[in-house]
């Protein structure tokens, strides 16, 4: 009988089977989707010194199937059908939203140490969005975390910006008294 390691007393289903290999990997509840990247060049109009990252939201299509009448039908008075309508069938690709391309400044990684990082984990562990001990790298737990925290201000990404590492306290607000 085998115990499947993420679901401690729970028999696996391979246990059940006699000469059953391996039982599948589960999936990852922690996946960072393809849409986010840090990149190394800064967009035009930028600080070439600043880091960036970009969130590309894909366009969504939809097909549309649509009844066009090219000729009525032909009814007498008494509402008996002569000729019934013509129709004919029409389909095409409508956009339902259109592809959106959002740049964040990021915090460079020249400045995502392993105590910075041990720092951000603990600021989202107390906002109850980080899960486990601080490791002090950025994996896919931490990015998790930091999505989950970025979204209700607007920013669907996995990738630390620069707003939010303030707003955590983790980066100096610059005071424009100063």
């Amino acid at each position: 009988m085998r115990i499947l390691p993420s679901f401690p007393g729970l028999v696996g289903v391979c246990g059940l089977l006699a000469g059953c290999g391996d039982p599948l990997p589960l999936p990852s509840l922690t996946s960072d989707p393809e849409v986010t990247r840090q990149v190394e060049t800064a967009p035009p109009g930028a600080d070439p010194n600043s880091c960036w990252g970009k969130h590309v939201v894909p366009a969504i299509y939809e097909t549309v199937t649509e009844q066009i009448m090219l000729q009525p039908a032909e009814v007498l008075a008494d509402g008996s059908v002569i000729q019934p309508a013509i129709y004919k069938t029409e389909v095409h690709q409508a956009v339902v939203r259109e592809r959106k391309e959002t740049w964040f400044e990021t915090p460079c990684s020249n400045d995502l140490t392993v105590e910075f990082v041990e720092t951000l984990q603990r600021a989202l562990k107390v906002r109850g969005f980080y899960y486990g001990a601080p490791s002090g790298e950025i994996d896919g737990r931490t990015r998790t975390a930091i999505r989950k925290y970025q979204k209700p201000q607007g920013l669907d990404s996995g990738i630390l910006s620069l707003a939010a590492a303030r707003k955590l306290g983790l980066i100096a607000v610059e005071n424009p008294d100063a």
